[in-house]
């Protein structure tokens, strides 16, 4: 059975716009996932990255153009100034690492609520009612907010070393267990192919 190591940031728009396209190929192919929420800005200053902010302006507005035309052409709704942008990421990575090692609910669907509360939502995942509304409407316990921090900051501080390790420098990025990388939500498609044998 195949598996995959998702690396994301419920800061990221383009983790937004990868909606559940992980989702439905892992399930095509019977693989499963380990979700791996990451300090992101620590990723990129450790990975020869640079932050949107301190991006030149060309690639502060082409980042911009691109966001809206792919949200288009996704049919999804997107804010490209959200008003919690950005924000402390992690109570919400907490929640979903807490979540993913209690089980009993949908830590896809988790992902997704976190994504779309701040592009969409115009809602602070840092807000520990937010944390709360999104834990349960994926069907965990709500209180995993609050239970989970010690555990969930360990790994998620594991996740950014795990990260490094293997090779990542953005996301969303999907490793596979035999080490094939794919970064972006425009490189789905190639992991879908990948797991099939066609690429």
């Amino acid at each position: 059975m195949p598996h995959i190591d998702y690396y994301f940031t419920t800061l990221s728009p383009y983790t937004y716009l990868a909606s559940d396209g992980l989702e439905q190929i892992a399930d095509r192919h019977g693989a499963t996932i380990t979700y791996k929420p990451m300090d992101i800005m620590a990723l990129l200053a450790r990975t020869g990255g640079v932050a949107p902010k301190d991006r030149h302006p060309n690639r502060q507005q082409y980042r911009a153009e691109d966001l809206q035309r792919r949200a288009k052409r996704l049919g999804m709704p997107f804010n490209i100034q959200p008003a919690h942008w950005p924000t402390n990421q992690a109570p919400s990575c907490y929640a979903i690492i807490a979540a993913q090692q209690a089980g009993g609910g949908d830590v896809g669907a988790l992902v997704r609520s976190f994504l779309a509360a701040v592009w969409t939502g115009e809602e602070d995942i840092a807000d520990d009612a937010v944390v709360q509304r999104c834990l349960g409407d994926a069907g965990f316990d709500p209180g995993l907010s609050m239970s989970g921090l010690l555990t969930g900051a360990e790994q998620f501080a594991q996740n950014l070393e795990d990260a490094v390790n293997a090779g990542v420098f953005g996301a969303p990025f999907y490793v596979t267990d035999d080490g094939a990388r794919f970064w972006g939500q425009d490189r789905l498609a190639d992991l879908d192919a990948y797991l099939g044998g066609d690429l």
